[in-house]
């Protein structure tokens, strides 16, 4: 069981609770987020550009699957319940990126939000080093799954030179490529692109595809450049299966990082999940060096 801190900062955040949805909830997130990389240059686990990511799948149209503390106008704490085809994903959040400060505040209020979706799986990603929330979510029935991810950062200084393509296939930006359906659709949705313009931190410069002889893609990667942190996070990456081991992804790669290093990014950031060879190769490869893990922990009723 955690016990709760009595006092300090985790009593002050308790003083106003706001439900937000839709580009509200973005903003109040987005300003969170922010105030915890400032805060830390490596703690916690998101980016505001993560959020901002997730708005393709949900835009948080009911408020009450997120919950946001201000002290006055200021996002000081937050659950956050995102749909992903029928299973959950529940993250807390805090301006100081230390989530055990206001887990008394905070996990009462998501416990609530957890019950509310019923028989829904609900999926958390908890650092390694987070011991009082992995107490808490194993204490409310969550089991770690065989699923662990690995965040890497670089200096932008350190960002690689970019190879040339293969002969026959062409690397564009959206910004160039604008009148063709959307390179991620197939994964993403057929209105991926209306959701990421209505993101503020997408940049249709740093949406990046290489495009096969027969115009079909074969990989993609999309940069997002964060001004008020520094920090460019690659989320996501891929390299379509029949084009693999061709040196797609370090082209789209080395592109990105160096357009971020060229945005003002001083660090880049990206993960990836255990297990998955090729991109540990690649992004070691590129210069990255790891950082924290994480791992999934379910709760399926």
């Amino acid at each position: 069981m955690v016990h709760p801190r009595r006092g300090g900062y985790a009593a002050a955040v308790g003083l106003l609770q706001r439900r937000a949805a839709g580009l509200e909830y973005l903003e109040l997130a987005t300003a969170m987020l922010r105030q915890a990389r400032l805060a830390s240059a490596d703690g916690g686990l998101w980016e505001a550009a993560d959020v901002h990511w997730w708005w393709r799948r949900d835009q948080h149209p009911d408020p009450a699957r997120q919950v946001f503390w201000l002290d006055g106008d200021r996002p000081v704490a937050a659950v956050i319940m995102t749909e992903w085809d029928g299973r959950f994903g529940c993250d807390l959040l805090s301006a100081d990126h230390r989530v055990e400060g206001v887990l008394d505040v905070v996990w009462p209020v998501a416990l609530g939000m957890l019950d509310a979706v019923g028989s829904a799986p609900v999926e958390m990603l908890v650092r390694d080093d987070d011991r009082a929330l992995i107490d808490a979510v194993t204490a409310a029935g969550f089991v770690a799954t065989g699923e662990a991810d690995v965040t890497l950062w670089m200096d932008a200084s350190s960002a690689p030179a970019e190879p040339a393509a293969p002969p026959g296939f062409a690397l564009a930006d959206r910004a160039a490529v604008a009148d063709r359906p959307h390179h991620m659709r197939g994964r993403n949705g057929a209105q991926v692109a209306e959701r990421l313009v209505e993101c503020p931190l997408y940049d249709p410069h740093l949406d990046l595809a290489v495009f096969a002889p027969d115009a079909g893609v074969a990989g993609y990667g999309l940069f997002w450049a964060d001004p008020v942190t520094g920090v460019g996070l690659v989320e996501p990456m891929r390299t379509e299966d029949a084009y693999q081991g061709m040196g797609l992804g370090r082209l789209v790669l080395s592109t990105g990082l160096r357009r971020l290093a060229a945005r003002g990014c001083t660090r880049l950031k990206i993960s990836y999940i255990v297990g998955n060879e090729p991109a540990r190769r690649l992004y070691l490869g590129v210069g990255f060096r790891p950082d924290a893990g994480a791992r999934t922990y379910r709760r399926q009723r």
